[in-house]
């Protein structure tokens, strides 16, 4: 095999809530991490309740705000078609698209999606951290600058973007919650962990790996909730990664924190470590590489009030304890020890603690980055 694909950006295909749409066109602005010369596109409609149908896709480098830099635009097909039906609960892989782009690359993906879509359909798409834009009805895919209704931030149906490479470049996906997703981190500044992770390996000119980052707000361990759980979206969000050699995965908090408060998803911590441990031993078994992340303190949220309890933060030790000893990842990040405050272990330290003492800030999701050992990757 001369060459294969790898994921070079991905977005947790999940429902966008109470979202409806009028025939826009849709136009998103990934970074990825790793480049090549022809690129595909992956499309979802996970959350959908019917049959989806795109009407056109285009991709092209991006320009300066809705606008792409002229003379890259390329048109996107399936199967040789510009149009495309994605069957409910399915996604779609487009043909090779020839466009050079470089490591850590702004594309702009253009979706035309045409007809009414109710709230009540299901659109897929999650917060992006990003501003991306919504047009007025119509097909402005190929337009240079695009007109724009209004400023969006989530990824509508964008699921993933691969890239042709060379077969010793690796994937590594990322599988979270709000924390892997960057959650409240600056708008366009692109500090989630999983971005300076992808800076980092960039930068040391060493074996070269895809980033796929996995994260979704409010996501769990063992119950579904803004999507599916961990264990349930693991074979499709991390196993079925185009090129993946390593997975991270940072989830448990939601658990712990039962945001809807039933009294039947509250968890023990037993019930954490046997769904990590189930993550580890279907990634095992496909020869993958799973490294463990401790859960970060956040004694005293002001997230969500009240969702920090003495029981709460025992459950987090006790997984954190595991992770360290049981031998279950190929290797443990331990970004509770890197954030934590020293002199008060159950609370972030005040520097990278974004203010609600639950998610980081930039700093300290890029120090999340900074202390994963790139050698767990050679």
């Amino acid at each position: 095999m001369t060459s294969h694909w790898v994921g070079t950006w991905a977005a947790t295909p999940a429902p966008a809530d109470g979202v409806a749409l009028s025939s826009p066109t849709i136009r998103m602005f990934p970074r990825i991490s790793i480049g090549g010369d022809t690129i595909r596109i992956r499309l979802s409609n996970a959350a959908g309740t019917g049959d989806l149908i795109i009407g056109a896709t285009h991709v092209a480098l991006r320009g300066a705000g809705a606008a792409i830099k002229p003379g890259t635009d390329r048109e996107v097909t399936f199967n040789g078609a510009g149009a495309v039906k994605i069957p409910t609960g399915a996604f779609v892989i487009s043909d090779p698209v020839s466009l050079t782009v470089r490591p850590l690359e702004d594309l702009a993906v253009s979706i035309h999606v045409p007809g009414e879509i109710p709230a009540s359909f299901g659109v897929t798409g999650r917060y992006a951290r990003q501003f991306n834009y919504l047009s007025p009805p119509g097909d402005f895919t190929g337009m240079e600058v695009m007109f724009a209704s209004r400023v969006i931030d989530d990824w509508f149906f964008l699921s993933g973007i691969d890239v042709l490479t060379s077969p010793d470049v690796g994937g590594i996906v990322a599988l979270g919650d709000s924390i892997t997703d960057g959650n409240i981190s600056t708008h366009d500044a692109f500090c989630r962990w999983p971005d300076q992770l992808a800076r980092r390996l960039i930068a040391r000119r060493g074996k070269m790996f895809g980033v796929m980052n996995q994260g979704l707000g409010g996501n769990r361990i063992c119950h579904d909730i803004r999507g599916d759980s961990g264990v349930r979206r693991f074979d499709r969000d991390v196993l079925s990664q185009p090129g993946v050699t390593h997975a991270i995965v940072v989830l448990g908090i939601n658990d712990i924190r039962n945001r809807r408060g039933l009294k039947e998803e509250a968890v023990t911590a037993d019930d954490l470590i046997n769904g990590l441990n189930q993550i580890a031993t279907r990634a095992r078994g496909r020869g993958i590489k799973m490294f463990g992340g401790t859960l970060t303190p956040f004694e005293h949220e002001s997230f969500m009030l009240g969702a920090w309890t003495p029981e709460g933060e025992a459950k987090r030790l006790a997984v954190n304890e595991w992770m360290r000893s049981s031998g279950a990842f190929h290797a443990v990040i331990d970004f509770d020890k890197e954030l934590r405050d020293p002199d008060h272990p159950a609370r972030m330290l005040p520097v990278y603690d974004n203010g609600d003492h639950l998610h980081p800030g930039d700093i300290g999701y890029n120090r999340m980055g900074d202390v994963i050992d790139l050698s767990l990757f050679d």
